[in-house]
């Protein structure tokens, strides 16, 4: 079938046309502060003082964009376009700039000899645009400045987008990390019938930033054999003869368009045999630099690593320089490029497609505007029923409700809403989503696999990179979505988290970009339960990167309980341009709050849980403050708290806890921050705050800063103090364990009530017992694990039923010692 006609002359003309506009816009970006039509020869007081930016990927970039934009005008394909090499942000602006848009959602960047001036001494400069592809760079959905992720976010873009076409240029140097070595699995997971499609086009220009890249340099059998085993068509193009080169790229690209569309066709209309697809890719080969200077000052430029930034970094201060620089800029011969007034001439109009089918303006590369809002269950149909006589007497794994919540919602949402996870979906107790949709995969299946199917619509690949940046492509272009991982494991990735952080926080700046459904993750398999898994295992380290994000994009959830944990997940689900961070266990764990409580408690962001504190306190001042944030240390801290009521009943004790982490920063610091009387109505002004942490200890600090008397937070939490051992020594390691809590309530509380220190040493001889306990019978000591709220009888009695049995062991022993030792001094042995 041929769905792209042959190139003709006038097509030559158009492309190779507006191919050398945007290299002239390009340049006159890196170079030019005034004269941006070459009016009249340059001088020095034409260049910017300081020259910034990148050259050499640019115009293979230009070359591959303006080509696309001829295939989009004869198809009408819907297509987005991923710049994975670094800072190849001028091409991109210079792309969107020449179809127009840029003027559009910039209305100061006017297409004339004014706009033009603008548009140059806007890049790289104070006030202005970055060097890279971000998201001030209309049709860009990937921030170019970090490499690694075009593949992720492409696939990410394709998945649930029958219609979109997602071209992918990565960069040979890209090509050599991590992320985007795994990137190139994303085919094993599209499924031709209800995804669109990825080309990946790898431009081999030959060099990084100092030398050269290890694709561009091995023996074209080899590279070919790479992504031939990944599994793809090889086609390619190399050269820099023109115009040869674009009559090559044109016949490629349409082979492999009419080679994608024949795949989805087939598939669609039932004929897919069910093996995967051998989907095709393009290996691009030409010069970094193409088309500018090939030498400068006797050494090769054009070719090499040395046209990677700024070709000619001495034009202000060397004649020869400044002749060379303009001799350049001239070779792309303005007369036909631009009108006197220095609009795009028609013959480089020519080339762009119409409306939203320019890549610049393609809705896909701002989804906002095809976001459609989740169809939600009612989060009130998952509540864990709870009375007060029933809190905290039972455990159950609160991420199975999150589950349960996800499995409607795939039902409810069957094109607009994935899980992605590293494998862990099941292990993680979210794997209720398996009873409405399979794993995704279309390699070859076998009759052991389980819910594994080309139909399935879950996504697991053990990659955090491939999951993290499936998610950011599929929310970038109006779907919604969650990234599930072990918490330790968040840090695999977290530099995407970041970088997706950035990218929303200047999003908020740009009206016309349409806010998006929010990056939702899920931190389970927490370091305080990682019990078999060890040191390697146990890190809350994510938590720490995203508290010093911006306050306008970033939250923190620690629901304690399930309950809590559905409310906030229906929050997140429904929000827009975050970075939802929220940390849930997945181990059996006590249920606090009924849903109606949660939901107040949720809405709030914290709350007195008078029930944990002493009781009929009310409004009275306390002795001490116990608070909690995350959900094993709220045990501690509640089991804390009974001890100090049975324990010491005149301790006025207020327990509060904190499920939205931001609301202990100032309002000022961030939009949830408690007000100065709503802080002090919670933890005072003057009395002293024992706080049990999820995280480290240090983020409590940094969150009060600037609270009234912040020195009087006495913070535990995570130190670094790991290893293979049972669930409840991992809190004794850290010292954020009820006993050393109590120690620290008798420490800093403002009355020492009788009785104090006899608990105290109660405390320290507790310690000493659950040490000498694990080691012998390799487990936590009875009255841990079967603690229940409002059973410390119960718990005492554990207590002493244990001893005396231990007791009566030692005395066995000891026993049974003596008669060794008695035989053998009988036989003269001893």
């Amino acid at each position: 079938m041929t769905l792209v006609p042959p190139l003709t002359r006038d097509d030559v003309e158009r492309v190779d046309a507006w191919w050398r506009a945007a290299n002239y816009l390009t340049v006159g970006q890196i170079y030019l502060q005034e004269n941006p039509l070459l009016k009249r020869s340059l001088s020095v007081e034409d260049i910017k003082p300081r020259l910034l930016g990148h050259w050499g990927t640019s115009a293979g970039l230009s070359f591959i964009y303006s080509h696309l934009n001829r295939l989009i005008r004869h198809t009408g394909q819907d297509m987005v376009y991923i710049a994975g090499p670094g800072h190849g942000g001028p091409a991109l602006v210079a792309a969107g700039y020449l179809e127009g848009y840029y003027t559009e959602v910039f209305p100061k960047i006017t297409q004339d000899a004014d706009g033009l001036r603008s548009l140059f001494r806007q890049f790289s400069a104070p006030g202005g645009i970055p060097s890279h592809a971000s998201v001030t760079t209309p049709g860009s959905i990937h921030e170019g400045g970090e490499l690694g992720y075009a593949l992720s976010h492409a696939f990410g873009a394709a998945f649930d987008n029958p219609d979109l076409l997602v071209a992918a240029v990565v960069g040979d140097g890209e090509a050599e990390t991590g992320p985007l070595e795994g990137g190139w699995k994303g085919i094993s997971f599209l499924n031709p019938v209800h995804d669109g499609a990825v080309l990946p086009i790898l431009h081999l220009n030959g060099g990084k930033i100092a030398g050269p890249t290890v694709l561009a340099r091995k023996d074209p059998d080899e590279v070919a054999a790479l992504f031939t085993g990944h599994g793809y068509e090889v086609v390619w193009v190399e050269g820099e003869d023109l115009p040869w080169m674009h009559e090559r790229f044109a016949d490629a690209l349409a082979y492999c368009y009419e080679r994608i569309k024949a795949i989805q066709e087939a598939a669609r209309s039932g004929n897919w045999d069910g093996e995967r697809p051998v989907w095709p890719m393009i290996i691009l080969r030409s010069p970094k630099g193409w088309t500018g200077p090939h030498e400068v000052d006797g050494e090769v430029v054009e070719g090499t690593w040395r046209a990677h930034q700024v070709p000619l970094s001495g034009v202000r201060e060397n004649p020869a320089h400044l002749r060379l620089l303009e001799r350049w800029m001239r070779s792309y011969n303005l007369d036909e490029l631009f009108e006197p007034d220095g609009s795009p001439s028609a013959l480089v109009l020519a080339n762009n497609p119409a409306g939203d089918k320019r890549m610049s303006a393609n809705p896909h590369a701002n989804g906002g505007r095809l976001t459609v809002d989740l169809d939600l269950p009612d989060f009130h149909d998952y509540a864990v029923e709870v009375t007060d006589q029933t809190r905290a007497t039972e455990r159950l794994e609160s991420t199975r409700k999150l589950g349960e919540f996800m499995r409607d919602i795939y039902a409810k949402n069957p094109a607009n809403f994935r899980l992605f996870c590293p494998d862990e979906t099941n292990s993680n107790r979210l794997g209720a989503v398996f009873e409405v949709s399979d794993r995704a995969f279309a390699e070859h299946t076998s009759v052991f696999d389980v819910k594994l199917s080309r139909q399935g619509r879950v996504m697991e690949v053990l990659s955090e990179h491939n999951c993290h940046g499936w998610l950011d492509g599929y929310t970038l272009t109006g779907r919604h979505g969650m990234f599930a991982s072990y918490e330790a494991f968040g840090m695999v990735s977290a530099s995407m988290t970041m970088q997706q952080a950035k990218w929303l926080q200047e999003a908020n700046h740009l009206e016309w970009r349409a806010k998006v459904p929010s990056t939702n993750i899920l931190l389970s398999s927490t370091c305080w339960r990682n019990d078999h898994n060890g040191f390697s295992h146990q890190s809350p380290e994510l938590l720490q990167v995203v508290l010093n994000l911006r306050g306008d994009v970033a939250r923190i959830y620690l629901p304690p309980d399930a309950n809590c944990l559905v409310e906030v997940a229906d929050h997140c689900f429904r929000s827009r341009n975050y970075v939802n961070l929220i940390v849930q266990d997945k181990q059996p764990q006590p249920q606090w709050l009924n849903m109606d409580e949660a939901v107040e408690h949720c809405t709030r962001g914290y709350g007195i849980w008078e029930w944990a504190g002493t009781e009929g306190l009310g409004h009275a001042e306390p002795d001490i403050v116990l608070a909690s944030a995350g959900d094993v240390v709220t045990v501690e801290a509640v089991a804390a708290a009974e001890i100090l009521k049975a324990r010491l009943p005149r301790l006025k004790v207020r327990f509060v806890n904190v499920v939205d982490l931001m609301t202990l920063y100032r309002p000022k610091d961030h939009p949830h921050g408690m007000s100065a009387k709503e802080f002090a109505e919670a933890f005072t002004t003057d009395v002293d705050v024992v706080f049990a942490f999820h995280g480290y200890a240090g983020a409590i600090h940094q969150l009060v800063h600037g609270r009234p008397d912040a020195d009087r937070f006495r913070a535990r939490g995570f130190r670094e103090l790991g290893t293979t051992t049972t669930p409840f020594d991992m809190v004794v390691r850290n010292e954020v364990d009820r006993y050393h809590l109590v120690m620290d309530c008798i420490n800093n509380s403002k009355v020492k009530p009788e009785g104090s220190h006899e608990l105290y040493q109660w405390c320290e001889a507790q310690l000493a017992r659950h040490e000498e306990y694990i080691v012998e019978y390799l487990e936590d000591i009875p009255e841990i694990r079967g603690w229940q709220l409002g059973k410390f009888a119960e718990q005492d009695a554990l207590i002493e039923a244990d001893d005396a049995q231990r007791a009566k062991e030692a005395r066995r022993r000891a026993a049974f010692a003596d008669g060794h030792a008695a035989k053998d001094r009988a036989l003269g042995l001893s």
